[in-house]
């Protein structure tokens, strides 16, 4: 580990990671072989430190934060414009797995995803990055998502920004600033999940994808289309 890698961390999070949160993006979102131990030492010896817990519990429900740059208006005149993702749950027969999934919402295609047996940054990358590769999309376009610790992790926001993407949270505890995601797992849930089954085992998970992905986001497409026509 470089003398610097804590402090770029620390100021990417802008001061308010502790060495807990500072540790976890550098062994997971960075590949750092350090304990948690040696990260408070340096931080303490650089005179650094996060935000005690108690003021991140404290901020207001229901108020846009500065970093809401959609405010709910999902609906863009061209490809790209506008990601939103999100993270679901699902039980298989041995066990939960997580999916995360990025849809454009210009027409409402799946666009990257992600499963793997644990939530955390590694799963919100990894969907992130299929969409990107992907899409290849010019710079200036907005990726939206909750104020999950997946999603404001700095290895999630720095994929974001090395992509020339903007990141973007929505209103802190109010679900309808991601309602198109929200739609979207319900909709695969309840006719996917139950008629047609896609989940892999859980031992599987981490390398494979649930085979309706592809399939559900080109149905969204097709719904939206065709409500646009009636």
């Amino acid at each position: 580990m470089t003398d610097q890698a804590h402090q770029e961390v620390h100021t990417a999070s802008r001061g308010t990671y502790g060495s807990r949160r500072i540790h976890a993006e550098l062994t997971r979102g960075m590949d750092v072989t350090v304990s948690e131990h040696l990260v408070a030492e340096l931080m303490s010896l650089a005179g650094i430190a996060g935000l005690p817990g108690p003021a991140k519990v404290k901020r207001l429900r229901g108020i846009a934060t500065s970093d809401d740059l959609v405010h709910r208006k999902f609906h863009r005149l061209s490809p790209n414009e506008l990601w939103v993702t999100d993270i679901t749950e699902h039980p298989t027969r041995e066990g939960k797995v997580y999916c995360c999934a990025v849809m454009d919402t210009f027409s409402r295609r799946i666009v990257g995803w992600s499963i793997d047996s644990s939530q955390d940054s590694v799963l919100v990358v990894n969907a992130l990055d299929m969409a990107i590769r992907n899409r290849r999309p010019v710079p200036g376009g907005i990726v939206h998502a909750d104020h999950g610790v997946q999603f404001t992790s700095w290895a999630f926001t720095n994929k974001i920004r090395s992509a020339g993407l903007m990141p973007s949270f929505g209103t802190i505890g109010d679900r309808y600033d991601n309602a198109m995601m929200e739609s979207f797992w319900s909709s695969m849930q309840q006719n996917r999940g139950q008629s047609q089954p896609c989940w892999k085992p859980q031992r599987h998970a981490a390398r494979t994808e649930p085979s309706c992905m592809p399939a559900w986001g080109t149905d969204c497409a097709y719904t939206a289309e065709a409500r646009a026509k009636s």
